[in-house]
């Protein structure tokens, strides 16, 4: 394993979960948190883990976001505001 690319990743993780947590608009949210599931397919893929890697890509990066998504677009709003 590599120090230096396991932090990166990780730095980079947090800012991402902290990002999706705070920004207001969904959809940013529901694309952020794809970003998210792919850098922790890349931390274990790093660590070794291929089969984990592989089903996170799928289930968390892929096929969440995409539900995610499609709900943001399906969902309407009740106010104008």
């Amino acid at each position: 394993m590599i120090f230096a690319f396991d932090f990166i990743i990780l730095i980079f993780m947090v800012v991402a979960a902290i990002i999706s947590l705070k920004v207001k608009d969904l959809l940013s949210a529901s694309m952020i948190f794809g970003i998210y599931g792919f850098l922790i397919c890349l931390l274990w893929a790093e660590m070794g883990a291929v089969d984990v890697a592989f089903t996170e890509a799928a289930v968390g990066a892929g096929v969440s976001t995409v539900l995610l998504i499609a709900t943001v677009y399906n969902t309407k709003r009740k106010s104008s505001d």
